[in-house]
């Protein structure tokens, strides 16, 4: 990986690990071409909607508890900021001091620079609010005109006592907004993650919402570790000791790559990089993984039992019920490939995945374990596409396999597939199919939406979508030469 925490700048996906933003083919074609170094980008002329990396990064720096975000930005650029709603709904027992300001950039601004009023509201922000780290970030407004957010860091940072970290997020860096989490990991192994002084038997968590925070604690304690969520409520005190750590995991690969290899190659604390913990074969994967390092194997390998002879027999008899439906999956690429692997277990044909990017390595350099695995055991070579949360091409691959079942994690798809007459389930929480239990209730949504499809049905035939039937009769895939090439 060859982390670099001596410049504040860090490489995009596109530069650092040859992320694409368009291609369709085939599952094992897409390997073969990204093994060989064949794969290339297909570049787009239209693009229909998208998010910014500066929402990703913001949005996680923003969930660490009593720190201040001081956004460079003009004030449209704080519609992202909703991710401490989200925190608090989930963790009612979390107390939050964490404020994000922002500079609200002027015209005038653009024309005569406002890196002083930066400043000011850095040091506002600390005698109003007394935060244990201040982050300062970025803007497609202040890259566009040179602001040097860097030249007040190590001032702030002398006068003030705490740590001051600049995030280079200007969204017009990548087309990926999941650089965002990477800029945002930066920032905090450069600033806040120090060398360990002691092991604890403490896993990193990098994760978004905890919404399974119980749970993994329960089954972690089994091990006797302590899990350590990030970012969302952890303290900048907590973040300092993540060196000491007996290893990281993540429930998502895209989301963890840059911490977790940032971490092993800085200060030796392992990378879990299995498949992640969906479905039967994820959780059991992950887990002994775990055990193995936390030196309780045998211990890991008991809960498993458990897991299985408590939840298998019903997960089995749904299976039953919903195996050989159709499915296509539109989700970020860390979960495409992971849910894309559930539904093999579960008996559903995935005829079509989408995926909003595709990062054909991590930071690690190998392929990402769930493509892997998919190259071992997928039966079929699945149709596949790299899209940027393009709907316009979500409704045309829709109308052409007509699929039982939608999957995706955005809702702005779903709306398209319902109106389509297809039914879509909206996995919506990172922790929809975490472990047996998950698997056990992602397989009762699946059936109870395809046993009652009405509402579907009764939209569709009610609705009139802007797309023609030319747009409809149109072949994706017949506009990508093999291997995402030039056309």
């Amino acid at each position: 990986m060859k982390l670099n925490l001596n410049t504040s700048a860090v490489p995009t996906r596109e530069n650092r690990l040859g992320s694409i933003t368009g291609y369709a083919g085939g599952l094992h074609e897409l390997l073969d071409s990204s093994g060989c170094g064949t794969l290339k980008n297909r570049e787009r002329c239209f693009s229909q909607s998208s998010t910014c990396l500066s929402g990703c990064a913001v949005g996680l720096l923003s969930s660490i508890r009593d720190v201040a975000v001081v956004w460079h930005a003009p004030a449209g650029c704080h519609s992202f900021t909703n991710v401490l709603g989200d925190q608090l709904a989930r963790n009612i027992n979390a107390s939050f001091d964490t404020k994000v300001v922002g500079t609200d950039l002027s015209e005038s601004d653009t024309v005569f620079g406002a890196l002083d009023s930066a400043r000011s509201l850095a040091y506002k922000a600390y005698g109003q609010y007394h935060p244990k780290a201040i982050f300062i970030a970025s803007s497609c407004v202040t890259g566009v005109i040179g602001e040097d957010i860097d030249s007040i860091v190590e001032e702030l940072s002398e006068e003030l006592g705490v740590p001051v970290a600049s995030v280079h997020c200007e969204g017009f860096k990548s087309r990926i907004w999941a650089s965002g989490f990477d800029l945002a990991d930066h920032a905090v192994l450069r600033h806040l993650v120090k060398p360990p002084k002691e092991k604890r038997r403490v896993v990193n968590f990098k994760n978004f919402f905890e919404s399974e925070r119980s749970q993994i604690t329960e089954l972690f304690a089994r091990l006797d570790v302590t899990p350590q969520f990030l970012y969302s409520n952890s303290t900048v005190e907590e973040l300092s000791h993540l060196s000491e750590s007996l290893a990281t995991v993540c429930i998502c690969g895209t989301l963890g790559t840059y911490l977790g290899n940032g971490l092993e190659e800085l200060y030796g604390v392992p990378y879990v990089r299995t498949v992640n913990p969906m479905g039967m074969t994820g959780f059991e994967t992950w887990f002994r993984e775990i055990g193995r390092l936390a030196d309780r194997e045998a211990q890991a390998e008991q809960v498993i039992r458990e897991q299985r002879e408590k939840y298998l027999p019903d997960i089995l008899k749904i299976k039953e019920e919903i195996k050989g439906h159709t499915a296509v999956i539109g989700m970020g690429p860390g979960y495409t490939y992971e849910v894309m692997r559930v539904c093999q277990e579960l008996g559903i044909e995935v005829v079509h995945a989408a995926a909003w990017h595709l990062d054909h390595k991590y930071d690690d350099g190998r392929i990402p374990p769930a493509l892997d695995y998919l190259r071992r055991t997928s039966p079929v070579d699945v149709a596949l596409s790299v899209a940027d949360q393009q709907n316009f091409e979500i409704v045309n691959i829709l109308n052409r396999y007509r699929p039982d079942l939608y999957f995706s994690r955005h809702p702005g798809s779903t709306v398209w597939a319902i109106k389509q007459g297809v039914t879509a389930v909206f996995v919506a929480d990172e922790y929809m199919i975490f472990g047996y239990r998950g698997t056990l209730n992602f397989a009762k949504t699946v059936r109870d939406n395809l046993v009652n499809r009405s509402f579907e049905k009764n939209l569709a035939a009610r609705v009139q979508l802007p797309y023609t039937d030319w747009w409809y009769r149109q072949d994706s895939d017949s506009l990508f030469v093999k291997s995402g090439g030039e056309q």
